[in-house]
């Protein structure tokens, strides 16, 4: 299937604003928020140069190319909980959190919610959840890219604020470079304490 005709069967499927898709990013992470993305598809404008799809698949170049068309021509919303939010709530019920705030930062609400994952999370408006809806739906996709996007940008701050820790090349995931920082320099405060082995080293005074 060509993106054309991809683009083409969507337009035919869901033919007007409606639906919008949500999808989150930074939930695995070890510092920073995470962030939701809400998007919905805008019909009356150009397709995008670069095909919208799971933020995951596309390179940063390409994921901010589809941004700019975003930015340009879709109706989207941002929403995020804290590092502090998911320490005291758990990361499920921060990230529908994230989630409502982005739904409710639409510049208009949809008729109905595409949601990204099987969280069971239930909003006002209607909705269904997709085990990797990033990949099936091209309103998921859109929010996942709206969500990796504004985070991306949210850890580069962060590297600016705490540039001992390299936020900026490893977004706050769990990486090698990552886990050795922490053992030099201990946890910030945009660290996830609650999430292991974090916790456990500050209650037992070891990482490893």
């Amino acid at each position: 299937m060509t993106d054309s005709f991809q683009y083409l069967k969507i337009q035919f499927v869901y033919p007007f604003f409606c639906i919008a898709g949500v999808d989150e990013a930074g939930r695995g992470c070890l510092a920073g928020p995470v962030v939701a993305g809400a998007f919905m598809f805008p019909f009356s404008a150009p397709p995008p140069t670069v095909p919208l799809m799971d933020s995951k698949v596309l390179s940063a170049e390409k994921r901010e190319k589809c941004f700019e068309w975003i930015l340009q021509y879709a109706m989207w919303g941002v929403g995020e909980s804290s590092a502090l939010e998911i320490d005291q709530f758990g990361i499920k019920k921060a990230t529908f959190l994230s989630m409502q705030r982005a739904i409710e930062n639409l510049p208009q609400p949809p008729e109905k919610l595409h949601i990204d994952g099987n969280d069971g999370f239930s909003f006002s408006i209607p909705s269904e959840s997709f085990i990797k809806g990033d990949a099936r739906f091209v309103e998921i996709s859109g929010a996942s890219i709206v969500a990796k996007v504004i985070r991306d940008k949210k850890m580069k701050e962060y590297d600016i604020l705490f540039p001992q820790y390299g936020f900026a090349r490893h977004k706050g995931y769990g990486t090698k470079e990552h886990f050795e920082l922490l053992k030099k320099y201990g946890a910030s405060p945009v660290h996830r304490h609650g999430y292991e082995p974090l916790k456990t080293w500050e209650t037992q005074g070891t990482l490893f």
